[in-house]
C-alpha cells in the first residue's frame, strides 16, 4: 500500500507478551494495502467510508493465484506518511490474513502494489519470539479511534518517520507495527493518543515493505 505502515507499542513496567506460548500456532501472516491512489486530508472526505469490496475480492484472487487463500480480510481506517512525497494522507485499507510462504508473501505484495499503482505493500508475518530473524513487534490495542491516531501523527513528526502511520479497525482496534529498536518512539506515541497499554496484544515478528520493482520469485528478478 501506497505509503502504508501501521505503528506498535509496550509502556510502563508490566509485563507484555511479545511472542507465541511455546507449542502454539502462529497466525497467519498478513498484507496490510490499498487502492487509494488520492492525496485525503479531510477526515469527513466521503472516500474514506468505501468499503473496499471490490478490492477485497481482487485481492483474494491475487492471494490464489500465488498458491494461497484469504483466511479473513479487515477493513481498515488510517492515516499514512510517505518519506518520498513528505506527505500525510488519509486512506481506507484493508488487512488481508493469509496463507502463504515467505516468497509467495513477498510476490503477492509486489503484485498488489504493481496492480493498484501503490508505492508500497506491507507484509508482516509473526515469528516465535525467540527467532534470529524477529526485526518488528506488532500491538493491538482496544479503545481508539482513527481521529485519535491521526491527530497523534500529524502532531509528532518523529512517530511519523518511524512508524509511518497507524490503522484502526472499524471496532476501535489500533493495529500498530514497528520495529523492535522504535519501541520507545511507540511508547510515547500510544500514551500520549490515550491508550491503555495495559491491555494490549504485542506479538513478535518480521516486516517488510514490498513495491512492484522488488518483485522477486525464487530469488530472481521476475520483471
Amino acid at each position: 500500500m501506497r505509503n502504508l505502515l501501521v505503528a506498535v507499542t509496550s509502556v510502563l513496567a508490566f509485563a507484555v507478551s511479545t511472542g507465541t506460548a511455546a507449542g502454539a500456532p502462529l497466525p497467519s501472516p498478513e498484507i496490510f494495502a490499498t487502492n487509494n491512489t488520492a492525496i485525503i486530508t479531510d477526515p469527513a472526505d466521503p472516500r474514506l467510508q468505501e468499503r473496499l469490496v471490490r478490492f477485497d475480492r481482487d485481492v483474494r484472487g491475487i492471494v490464489r493465484a500465488n498458491g494461497g487463500h484469504t483466511t479473513r480480510s479487515t477493513l481498515l481506517d488510517g492515516v499514512f506518511w510517505s518519506s518520498d512525497l513528505q506527505q500525510t494522507t488519509f486512506e481506507r485499507s484493508r488487512k488481508f490474513d493469509v496463507t502463504l510462504g515467505e516468497e509467495n508473501l513477498r510476490h503477492t505484495a509486489s503484485a498488489i502494489a504493481e496492480q493498484f499503482r501503490q508505492e508500497s505493500v506491507l507484509t508482516f508475518r509473526f515469528l516465535p519470539a525467540n527467532s534470529p530473524s524477529v526485526d518488528a513487534v506488532q500491538v493491538e490495542v482496544d479503545g481508539l479511534t482513527a481521529q485519535q491516531v491521526r491527530t497523534g501523527l500529524l502532531n509528532d513528526a518523529v512517530a511519523r518517520e518511524k512508524l509511518g502511520g497507524g490503522s484502526v479497525t472499524l471496532q476501535g482496534k489500533a493495529i500498530l507495527i514497528a520495529s523492535v529498536d522504535d519501541l520507545p518512539v511507540v511508547r510515547a506515541f500510544v500514551t500520549n493518543i490515550g491508550g491503555d497499554l495495559r491491555k494490549a496484544k504485542f506479538r513478535k515478528g518480521t516486516w517488510e515493505f514490498v513495491g512492484a520493482e522488488t518483485l522477486l520469485w525464487n530469488g530472481r528478478s521476475a520483471a
